[in-house]
């Protein structure tokens, strides 16, 4: 089984996409058996400022579906973060090449929300900050879509020995 860890979902600035994924895994991971059930979900930005609010929008989508996110803060990705991580979801290509050009090392399971999902579904997810309500839970639904892929992956990856 690979190192403990958590997982880590980045975005850009930390207040709406990876906060968002961040609530989803989370919740699914708890219907989950061991040692799925135990892994911690944690978010971070490429370009956050640390202590922001999550976005309402991002908070009022998530509370929709039952999910409570209005308790979290923005915060920057570190390297520790990094290199602590099982496993690492990035929104955007955008976000993979960033993790990649700054990370030293870059994380050896960097993937992206969506990329487990088979084709043609688009495997970035657009950015809703600024929008309205309704472009945020369009973004929420494409990851909700998204996570039963990732739990399959999260299941042979910590079957690994």
């Amino acid at each position: 089984m690979p190192k403990p860890g958590h997982i880590l979902v980045v975005c850009t600035g930390n207040i709406c996409r990876s906060p968002m994924g961040q609530g989803l895994l989370a919740h699914a991971l708890l219907a989950q058996p061991e040692p799925l059930r135990s892994l911690k979900v944690i978010s971070a930005g490429v370009a956050a400022h640390t202590g922001e609010p999550i976005s309402e929008n991002s908070v009022v989508a998530l509370r929709k579906v039952g999910i409570d996110i209005s308790h979290l803060h923005s915060q920057g990705l570190t390297q520790k973060m990094l290199d602590d991580a099982l496993v690492v979801f990035g929104m955007t290509e955008s976000h993979r090449s960033i993790i990649r050009s700054r990370a030293r090392p870059a994380p050896t399971h960097l993937h992206l929300f969506r990329e487990f999902l088979p084709a043609p579904a688009a495997h970035e997810i657009g950015d809703p900050y600024g929008g309205p309500l309704r472009l945020y839970e369009s973004c929420r639904d494409e990851m909700v879509e998204a996570v039963p892929s990732i739990i399959e992956f999260l299941k042979r990856l910590t079957a690994k020995t």
